[in-house]
C-alpha cells in the first residue's frame, strides 16, 4: 500500500496575550522595531549597507557571528518588511539592500556610533579622577 503517511508533531511554542490583547510568539518579534533593536539583525542590516553589493548569507552569518539557519530566518523577515531582496543566479543566492533598507541600515549606523560616543564620554567621567580644592590650590572660604 502506497499511502501517505502523516506525522502529528507537537510544537511547543510561547505564545502569550501581550498588553492590546493580541497573541504573540515570545521568542519571535512582533514588530519590525522589535526586530531591529536586536544585535543580529541590526548587525546584518549594517554589514549589508557597508559592502556596497550583494552578499552571500554565510558571509553575512559569519561577519556576524551567527548560525547560517539564523541568517536565513532574519533574512526572511527582512525580506517580507521590504527591507531585502534575494538575487538567486542557479545556485547562488545573494542579498542585498533595497533603497528602503538601505535608509534603515543608514539610520541603525547612525544610531550605533551616537551610542558609541555616548558610551564613550561617560566612561571618561567615570574615569576622571576628581580632585580636591587643595590640589587645584584653592582655598575654602
Amino acid at each position: 500500500m502506497h499511502g501517505k503517511i502523516s506525522r502529528k508533531v507537537r510544537v511547543k511554542t510561547n505564545v502569550k496575550a501581550d498588553k492590546s490583547g493580541i497573541m504573540r510568539n515570545e521568542k519571535a518579534p512582533g514588530t519590525l522595531e522589535d526586530l531591529l533593536l536586536r544585535d543580529k539583525p541590526a548587525k546584518i542590516l549594517i554589514s549589508l549597507k557597508t559592502s556596497k553589493d550583494s552578499m552571500y548569507a554565510t558571509i553575512l552569518s559569519r561577519e556576524t557571528n551567527c548560525t547560517y539557519s539564523h541568517t536565513i530566518k532574519i533574512l526572511n523577515v527582512l525580506r517580507d518588511q521590504g527591507l531585502v531582496q534575494f538575487d538567486k543566479v542557479g545556485r547562488i543566492k545573494k542579498v542585498k539592500l533595497t533603497p528602503e533598507g538601505w535608509d534603515v541600515a543608514q539610520n541603525l549606523e547612525s544610531l550605533t556610533k551616537k551610542l558609541e560616543q555616548i558610551g564613550d564620554k561617560a566612561s571618561r567621567k567615570a574615569e576622571k579622577p576628581k580632585t580636591s580644592l587643595k590640589a587645584r590650590g584653592k582655598k575654602k572660604k
